[in-house]
């Protein structure tokens, strides 16, 4: 909405609109894949796993490219010789994004081990989901101009993306068993440390 300010009272509609395209493309993603919630006689275990395993993929990756590209925007904000942006703004954000990479990839790696899958495949499939962070950096930095202006709807398009992820399978799954006050604690851990991240790394 800060990017959108130009836009004065309607701000807030780039926001909107990008946060309802990333939820209501996860959402179609869910009815085209077999849902993870169909009951035994509707679907066999394998399908519901690779329902499970292709929508995190695709929520992390989905979520890493704009990510990416917020990096190249503010690197090529600095390279442009704007006054507002500095090199250690731009390297804050890059820490920032780099630090909260760690516990996306294992959000990708982790399931996957538990699948069977070997410790050393899972952490490469970790590692890839966030390989096209440096591509749409990159990307981002060439093509600056053109899409500087879309970033608000990228980025909210991520975060609808990654809100869905997490409402619709893991806040559920994490609520399950024995030990679901494990879960609560570790959710609001890691809620305090990405907002001490984003105040601390601006």
């Amino acid at each position: 909405m800060e990017q959108s300010e130009p836009m004065g009272s309607l701000a807030f509609l780039p926001s909107v609109i990008g946060f309802w395209g990333g939820i209501l493309f996860l959402l179609l993603l869910d009815h085209i894949i077999p849902h993870l919630h169909m009951n035994a006689e509707q679907a066999e275990g394998p399908k519901s796993t690779l329902a499970k395993t292709t929508m995190m993929v695709l929520a992390v990756t989905f979520h890493n490219i704009p990510e990416g590209m917020a990096v190249g925007v503010v690197y090529a904000g600095y390279l442009s010789g704007s006054a507002e942006i500095t090199a250690g703004g731009a390297l804050a954000l890059s820490l920032g994004i780099a630090i909260q990479n760690f516990p996306e990839g294992a959000i990708i790696s982790m399931p996957l081990h538990a699948q069977g899958r070997s410790r050393c495949k899972s952490f490469l499939d970790g590692v890839l989901s966030g390989a096209v962070e440096p591509v749409g950096a990159a990307l981002t930095i060439l093509l600056s101009r053109p899409l500087v202006p879309s970033m608000p709807y990228l980025l909210s398009f991520a975060a609808g993306a990654m809100m869905y992820v997490v409402v619709e399978e893991l806040i559920p799954e994490m609520s399950e068993g024995e030990h679901s006050n494990i879960g609560v604690v570790t959710f609001a851990v890691g809620f305090m440390l990405m907002m001490a991240l984003d105040v601390a790394l601006g």
